[in-house]
């Protein structure tokens, strides 16, 4: 079993910034990618961005890409996602999740959910007007 667990939510107002972070225990290394989504009320679950651990390689849905911006630091298994520039649009319920995922897929590949078995709580991100 692999544990997620996400902090860094909180409220800004448009154009401001949030750096989230998921911090992953347990069996980590049977895992290969990790990657942020997203759900907005009354909207289903969006892919965000999505990190290969082991090569860095990176996947970023259109609506964040050049804002948003996904790392990793491999010595305490733990992933970020800085949003730059938030949007109104952007508010959602973030949501860390992790497996193991034949790399080279693409972004479509890389972002889907349903790929991903283990999930974080979630952390709320609000941007205001």
């Amino acid at each position: 079993q692999v544990q997620l667990v996400e902090s860094g939510g909180g409220s800004v107002q448009a154009g401001g910034s949030l750096r989230l972070s998921c911090a992953a225990s347990g069996y980590t290394y049977s895992t290969n990618c990790m990657g942020w989504f997203r759900q907005a009320p009354g909207k289903e679950r969006e892919g965000v961005a999505a990190i290969y651990t082991a090569d860095g390689i990176k996947y970023y849905a259109d609506s964040v890409k050049g804002r948003f911006t996904i790392s990793q630091d491999n010595a305490k298994n733990t992933v970020y996602l800085q949003m730059n520039n938030l949007k109104p649009e952007d508010t959602a319920m973030y949501y860390c999740a992790a497996d193991r995922i034949p790399a080279y897929g693409g972004t479509k590949w890389s972002l889907a959910q349903a790929r991903y078995n283990y999930w974080g709580q979630g952390t709320q991100v609000t941007v205001s007007s």
